[in-house]
């Protein structure tokens, strides 16, 4: 008792080297009672002094408990207090612990806080011994009061299911303490995030920006042509703010890479009200691009005057597919436009392909300035662009060599010190092997079509000596994701952590993807990024689920992080979602990021967000990463191109042989797990049902069931990312899978397994069915029964 006595000095110092900031294992997830993350207070506590790098704590919170110390002390017996007023410390200052929410059962909302937070049982009872009657000066529950004459139910009241968690055990147990407060990366190295929901309803969000006007309004864009306003409280107005759905040309066939492209607001958008969009228009076989400039209301700041187009510039489209259509306002204040090759495979026009062509304006990174231009040309070219007075290139060229150049973003710079301010990044969707990310700077060559990657395409044009091509800072082969969806170097406030981080994701793999920049090496180092499993994300308001294909990223104007994706890649079918980036393992301190929003007058009615995804526990992070290849230039010719895999038939409409388009599904999977099921559709149905095929002893089958019930069916649609099981289809209503083995039959679940392998079945491979048995799912994200 001796050490105990001597008051909280000791074992404050104890703490604060276990506070030290190491890599804070998966099973760990600190929280504070608000369900928010901790942050290190703006300055150090006084009190609570042990929890000044890292806790829950303002300074404010700080000098309440210390207020609450004092009462505490004025009201117990001076010679109790000489032995227990460390250990009034000790449990008062555990409000500031980043483990409040385990210490205090504050996980789950819908049960009321503990009084005294958990306490480890040796801990509790050495206390009971001499201080037992300190409890009824730190806590108003009068339950608790009488136990004191009893150690063994008193303790075992204040002890915590999960004894990893109790106090002061978790204060020496390194899986929680190492790396405290860093991005938790699971075991397969992915980093842990979560998610919040922020819009939903929508079809096929392609962009979502702000006017930098003061509002903190962002406006999403759908692919059919209309652009909607939201409020800072997520409130959509019902009028949209732009519909120009007549003019674009798209279609309801999924993937088509046609409509509503990108938007930009002017940089003095506040003071002239323009705003700029891409979209893509045709009448009969002829289809173009088109960069118009519009003017806001005079009457309502939250709409168009569609009366105001003007168009800046059209180029024609040879194929539907390759169509660019990011629009980006530089530093500069000029206006960028990033152009597809033009479609097709191989980028086949000319002698070289448009992207190496610099008379073309397809395959390019342009710049334009759109100041001025009331009276006299749309635009005009900046005098610094880099091929002015080449009578070969176009002067609007900026950068040149790119494939389909899908969303590209401007670094805001570090907060602190302007670092990587201006840098423009851009995902360029590949061929048939790579997808990759760039730097793009003035005046570059980024080597399509001779060079895919890092590796060679078309091998003459790779081996021209002039080609002087700018390698990507990252590229990754098609086991990894085959459409790369470029995002954001995260330069927010909310996430201290995050700062610095490029993240990014693939339309066809649904990855989310991040890339670090090691400023000694310059080089770039890759870290895939998961769902927080377990109690990671399971607070209020925070999801760890998203739908698949991810269109776009985009920030809003404080600069934090979102992403867009849809279940069904159709303009027509309204299954998107708008996400925010969440780091559940530090935030800034509480009043740091606060934002005041510039009034805004509203005329429209208001439709208030009601989120409707959930929370998905699971048992393991997805998907898995894969080793990234190495950043190198081929040394001599590449091997001959291994066979691309079997497409889809083409739907009507489309153009045979266009190559790739982007949001094309491929049938190239990464290595499945044992147990791991999929759905196999015919063409016409939706994503979420189809015959069910699981893989098991090293190869795929069918499972075959006529008995197969909804349990079951739940246990797959929640291994394939689905909140419900709508039905349990039996006997080949999608398709017999006669090409394949028949791997179980007779499967009987619960419905809580993790997968079929856990069910009660009739043995791997064994069986008495045929193929027309094979059975299916139907698979939901909303309740059926609602």
């Amino acid at each position: 008792m001796a050490g105990r006595r001597a008051g909280a000095g000791a074992g404050a110092g104890a703490l604060m080297a276990l506070l030290a900031l190491r890599a804070l294992g998966a099973a760990a997830h600190p929280q504070c009672l608000d369900f928010r993350p901790p942050f290190r207070p703006p300055q150090p506590l006084r009190f609570c002094s042990q929890y000044s790098a890292f806790g829950c704590c303002t300074p404010e919170q700080d000098a309440a408990l210390a207020r609450r110390f004092g009462a505490v002390a004025a009201r117990v017996d001076a010679a109790m207090w000489a032995e227990c007023a460390g250990y009034a410390l000790d449990l008062l200052c555990q409000e500031c612990s980043p483990y409040a929410a385990h210490l205090y059962d504050a996980e789950d909302p819908s049960t009321p806080l503990r009084t005294v937070p958990g306490l480890c049982e040796d801990y509790c009872l050495d206390m009971w011994q001499t201080c037992r009657g300190l409890f009824r000066h730190l806590s108003p529950d009068r339950e608790l009061w009488a136990l004191e004459g009893n150690r063994a139910k008193l303790c075992r009241s204040l002890s915590l299911d999960d004894t990893d968690y109790c106090f002061p055990r978790l204060l020496v147990n390194e899986n929680l303490n190492s790396n405290l407060g860093r991005v938790v990366a699971d075991a397969e190295g992915c980093l842990q995030l979560c998610l919040e929901e922020v819009a939903n309803g929508l079809r096929n969000p392609v962009a979502m920006v702000h006017a930098r006007d003061g509002t903190h309004r962002f406006f999403v864009a759908e692919q059919l042509g209309l652009v909607w306003v939201y409020l800072p409280d997520r409130s959509r107005l019902e009028k949209p703010f732009l519909n120009i759905s007549r003019a674009v040309l798209t279609s309801p066939w999924e993937g088509d890479e046609r409509g509503f492209l990108g938007l930009a607001f002017h940089p003095s958008f506040r003071h002239n009200g323009k705003l700029y969009v891409y979209y893509s228009v045709g009448v009969g076989f002829d289809e173009w691009i088109r960069i118009s400039e519009f003017r806001v209301s005079e009457d309502d700041v939250n709409a168009v005057d569609h009366d105001s187009e003007r168009i800046i510039l059209e180029i024609e489209e040879p194929a539907s597919n390759h169509n660019g259509g990011q629009l980006l306002f530089g530093d500069d204040g000029y206006l960028y436009i990033f152009t597809g090759d033009g479609g097709m495979a191989g980028d086949p026009f000319g002698k070289f392909g448009n992207a190496q062509n610099k008379s073309a304006l397809l395959g390019k990174v342009l710049r334009i300035d759109v100041d001025r231009n009331e009276r006299g040309p749309l635009y005009r070219i900046p005098p610094d662009n880099p091929f002015v007075g080449d009578p070969a290139a176009r002067p609007e060229v900026y950068a040149f060599g790119v494939r389909n150049m899908w969303r590209c973003s401007f670094d805001r710079g570090d907060p602190a010190t302007g670092a990587g301010r201006g840098r423009l990044f851009c995902g360029d969707v590949g061929q048939n092997k790579f997808e990759e990310v760039d730097l793009v700077e003035r005046g570059r060559n980024y080597g399509w079509r001779a060079r895919e990657g890092y590796e060679c395409y078309d091998r003459k044009l790779c081996a021209n000596a002039s080609l002087d091509d700018v390698l990507p800072i990252f590229a990754y082969p098609h086991k990894l994701g085959k459409s790369v969806t470029g995002g954001y170097v995260y330069r927010g406030c909310e996430y201290p952590n995050l700062n610095g981080l490029y993240i990014f994701g693939d339309f066809m793999s649904g990855r989310l993807m991040s890339l670090r920049e090691n400023p000694e090496t310059g080089q770039w180092q890759y870290s895939e990024i998961c769902m927080g499993r377990g109690q990671t994300c399971a607070f209020p308001g925070l999801i760890n689920n998203y739908y698949p294909h991810i269109i776009s990223f985009a920030e809003d104007e404080a600069g934090e992080l979102y992403f867009m994706s849809t279940g069904t890649p159709s303009a027509t079918v309204a299954r998107g979602v708008v996400y925010k980036m969440i780091d559940p393992s530090r935030r800034a301190p509480p009043g740091k990021c606060q934002i005041q929003p510039s009034r805004v007058k509203v005329r429209s009615r208001l439709i208030h967000f009601v989120p409707k995804e959930k929370f998905i526990r699971r048992t393991e992070s997805i998907p898995r990463p894969t080793k990234a290849p190495r950043r190198s230039r081929p040394t001599a010719a590449p091997p001959a191109p291994t066979p691309r895999p079997s497409r889809p038939t083409p739907r009507p409409g489309r153009r045979r042989g266009s190559g790739r388009r982007r949001g094309r599904p491929g049938t190239a999977d990464p290595e499945p797990s044992n147990g791991a099921v999929r759905l196999v559709r015919p063409a016409g149905l939706s994503p979420g049902r189809g015959r069910v095929e699981v893989f098991a002893g090293g190869r795929w089958g069918t499972v075959c069931d006529d008995a197969w019930d909804t349990k079951a069916a739940a246990v797959v649609c929640r291994q394939l990312g689905f909140l419900y099981a709508a039905r349990a289809a039996k006997r080949a209503e999608f398709g017999e899978g006669r090409g394949l083995p028949i791997l179980l039959d007779d499967v009987r679940c619960t419905g809580s397994e993790r997968n079929l392998l856990e069910c009660a079945h009739a043995g791997l491979g064994s069986h008495n069915c045929g193929h027309q048995e094979d059975a299916g799912v139907v698979c939901s994200r909303e309740d059926p029964n609602l």
